[in-house]
């Protein structure tokens, strides 16, 4: 059991420990200087609630946060102080002086939800490619190339429905049959991405459990590597009970059942900390999680398209010109994309 500490006890206990071990580090007084007001912060609010630091839960870090944003903290502020919280606990997570880190869920929902996140893994397109072709389940590798080459978020991932895609393989019709959405009946590969999805909502027949978090419906292009990748795992997804078809269907205990976002990112984490990419205890500036892919395919594909009004499209934000590549689809968004996108599998693309 770690040492307590009280919000008046600065100079003891974990908090100093960690101080202490970040100034052994090499760390500026200023960027100490930082951690020691932020944690005194954390641990005064805590202790206020009766709770030591080491015993925080996710509830007790949002509510701290809710509070700095009743004091009018700016979100930038607040970010930073996050970022700070959640280095002390994965440090200390790290050394084994405390279980868990209670912020990790609470920084990867702050970066989902649009707030300033912090600086986080830079991994090269060779790095990732690397990664992808480390994968060999069909279903893993399936889920990591849509995750990094449309940007979608894990929710709207497992929300997919075989009709939501609309691929030009023929076994796929053949086996299916043609029936994909209007939306994207007249658009070989392409993924369709509905901004209607509420949890406990029934779509197609079929109630969620996840929703999906976009503003607009997208449709969005799937190059030659995302066929193949879905192809590859529709040739052994077993059959569902669903009617809604799911896309992406568990193969272990619930088999044959709707993924969730708790499956997808034991999937993912498990591929990222076999890669080095995850450690537990880390922060969502370190570790890969199923976001991660959302914050890789933003960085490239601006950088490559030089466009973000397109990138937001993709992604589905809000944006005063959305109209205007939905009713140009092919010129503004297709044709860009499949010139700009980023290749992560090492076979040559299908010719045209």
């Amino acid at each position: 059991m770690a040492q307590r500490d009280t919000a008046t006890d600065y100079d003891h206990g974990p908090v100093q420990t960690f101080l202490d071990e970040m100034e052994l580090y090499g760390r500026s007084t200023s960027t100490i200087g930082d951690y020691r007001t932020t944690l005194r912060q954390l641990r005064a609010f805590l202790t206020a609630h009766d709770t030591p630091i080491e015993d925080a839960t996710r509830g007790d870090c949002l509510q701290w946060i809710q509070s700095l944003r009743e004091d009018d903290y700016a979100p930038g502020s607040i970010r930073t102080k996050a970022v700070h919280v959640n280095r002390f606990y994965g440090y200390m997570v790290q050394t084994g002086e405390f279980d868990e880190n209670p912020m990790v869920v609470v920084m990867e929902e702050m970066s989902e939800r649009g707030d300033s996140s912090p600086t986080r893994r830079r991994i090269a397109v060779e790095e990732m490619r690397e990664f992808v072709g480390s994968i060999r389940n069909p279903l893993h590798r399936a889920i990591v190339l849509v995750l990094a080459k449309t940007g979608i978020r894990v929710g709207e991932l497992c929300n997919l429905d075989l009709r939501d895609v609309n691929l030009a393989h023929p076994a796929i019709a053949e086996y299916y049959g043609s029936r994909p959405r209007a939306a994207i009946s007249d658009r070989e590969n392409t993924l369709f991405v509905t901004s209607d999805i509420n949890v406990d909502d029934t779509v197609n027949g079929e109630e969620r459990t996840e929703g999906n978090k976009r503003h607009r419906d997208t449709r969005i292009p799937v190059d030659a590597e995302v066929e193949r990748a879905i192809v590859e795992w529709l040739a052994i997804r077993p059959d569902v009970e669903s009617a809604a078809e799911p896309l992406f269907v568990n193969v272990s205990e619930s088999y044959g059942e709707r993924l969730t976002s708790e499956m997808v990112r034991a999937y993912v984490t498990g591929l990222a900390r076999e890669n080095g990419w995850y450690t537990t205890g880390a922060g969502v500036e370190e570790n890969v999680t199923p976001h991660y892919f959302r914050h890789f395919f933003t960085t490239e594909m601006r950088q490559r398209t030089d466009d973000g009004y397109l990138v937001k499209y993709l992604r589905g934000d809000v944006g005063d010109v959305m109209d205007r590549y939905t009713h140009n689809w092919q010129q503004l968004v297709a044709e860009p994309y499949t010139q700009s996108v980023y290749h992560l599998t090492t076979r040559r693309r299908r010719s045209s």
